[in-house]
């Protein structure tokens, strides 16, 4: 055998930018909107299932209780975790690198090939635009 075919990820960083900034906050703000709705909605059936509860089985009415509030804390510690990327994105310094993803490329490596060169390839973006290819 001469050669092997591999599939290697592919780190996508991307240089910190006004636009950058701008378009990360814009996400995590509709995200947090999603949450609140979800809060919202939670809300409206909670009260609707506790008074189904309510008539079908007093008892069971605790268990019912403990179900939803547990939903709506995930959603809570989900919005405060958007809040918390909110305020370190805001602190992103302009020019600086943040990792967005990986993707993964397909490699063939012939022996004598350097791998850990080639397992630590980047893909440099600025607004979206491929800036650099790094190794």
């Amino acid at each position: 055998m001469e050669t092997i075919t591999l599939k290697c990820p592919v780190t996508i960083k991307a240089k910190v930018t006004d636009d950058l900034k701008k378009h990360l906050a814009a996400e995590i703000q509709e995200n947090i909107k999603k949450a609140d709705l979800e809060l919202q909605q939670i809300e409206f059936h909670a009260k609707r299932l506790m008074a189904e509860q309510a008539r079908q089985d007093a008892q069971g009415l605790i268990a019912v209780r403990q179900q939803i509030d547990g939903e709506k804390q995930k959603r809570i510690d989900f919005k405060n975790h958007l809040l918390d990327k909110l305020k370190e994105t805001a602190q992103l310094e302009l020019g600086s690198e943040i990792v967005q993803g990986t993707l993964d490329r397909i490699v063939e490596l012939k022996v004598g090939d350097d791998l850990p060169k080639l397992m630590n390839a980047e893909i440099l973006l600025e607004d979206g635009k491929v800036l650099a290819f790094r190794n």
